[in-house]
């Protein structure tokens, strides 16, 4: 069982248009509305290939009512906390070729004693979980540290942690030594001060991750494949494709497979890679099932093609 836990979830409303016009307005081909943040689409994704999950989250007003019925409709446990503040909207413009502009809301601020609540409750329901995924950025009122508290606790109790976040979040959480944290090229470029034009600037940068208490990094490279760095050296792979749709959770579908796959090795980086393209052809941010995925386009090695230059360069932060 794959247990998630997102601080600032969101309903994700898509609509796919024929072209972006500033000032105008635009009639949508189409539109969906999907529920939102990493955790969350993470849950989903192992949702939909069957597996046990359970999403610990703060729900607040209509639209978090709305998001707890969309999950369960997924066959998603949900495990809300209630808050004050209305669970936020985001909205996605997705344009033919693949262009996607989104506008994120801020979300609700969260009060002391709703923080510690989110705490209680990942650790109510951590028994049995073999992983619990740290996802997303942190809402209003929850300090940087608050993850860190987050990964002491569920070490304390014997659960393995997977962290995606990034900026303060990221670095006040690698001191407790995250089994696995998943940044992309832009977050690792951050996380280590300085541009990333290369996969092997990218290597170098997990490697400095995992010197600072990762114990293992599983970076995504966009267009150029993923990298997995941790005890037992370094894999590079990729997984070619040929129309993007829609990018949005795909990351979180990559690390929702990786997760499923046992979190570890090269077996669990093909899966990655593979939940990760599956997802970029489906439209919003639809999670894909076993049906969508095609694990014969995937390639793992541990011969990295270091000298490679990134499609697009992270600048250092």
């Amino acid at each position: 069982m794959i247990l998630t836990v997102t601080p600032n979830p969101s309903l994700d409303r898509t609509y796919e248009v024929p072209a972006l016009r500033r000032g105008a307005v635009l009639r949508a081909a189409a539109d969906r509305v999907d529920p939102g943040g990493k955790g969350v689409n993470v849950s989903r994704a192992v949702a939909a290939a069957g597996r046990a999950t359970t999403a610990v989250l703060p729900l607040g007003g209509a639209e978090g009512a709305l998001l707890e019925r969309l999950l369960r409709e997924q066959g998603i446990d949900v495990a809300g906390v209630p808050v004050s503040g209305a669970t936020r909207v985001n909205v996605a413009v997705a344009e033919p070729d693949g262009t996607l502009t989104k506008v994120n809301a801020a979300g609700p601020a969260l009060t002391a004693a709703e923080a510690e609540a989110l705490l209680g409750s990942v650790g109510d329901r951590s028994a049995g979980a073999d992983w619990i995924a740290c996802c997303g950025s942190l809402p209003r009122g929850l300090a940087p540290e608050w993850y860190g508290r987050l990964v002491a606790r569920a070490h304390a109790a014997g659960a393995r942690i997977a962290l995606d976040t990034s900026g303060p979040s990221l670095t006040a959480a690698l001191r407790e030594r995250p089994d696995v944290v998943k940044p992309n090229t832009e977050e690792l470029a951050q996380a280590v001060g300085r541009p990333l034009a290369t996969v092997g600037d990218a290597v170098r940068a997990a490697e400095e991750l995992r010197g600072l208490g990762a114990r293992a990094v599983l970076a995504s490279l966009g267009a150029d494949g993923q990298l997995l760095v941790d005890g037992s050296g370094t894999y590079y792979g990729t997984a070619p494709v040929t129309r993007v749709r829609s990018n949005v959770g795909a990351g979180d579908a990559s690390l929702a497979g990786f997760l499923a796959a046992g979190g570890d090795g090269p077996d669990a980086l093909a899966s990655a890679l593979a939940h990760g393209a599956a997802a970029v052809r489906l439209p919003g941010s639809a999670m894909p099932a076993p049906g969508d995925l095609e694990p014969s386009t995937v390639t793992v090695t541990r011969d990295v093609p270091g000298d490679r230059a990134l499609t697009e360069p992270a600048p250092g932060v």
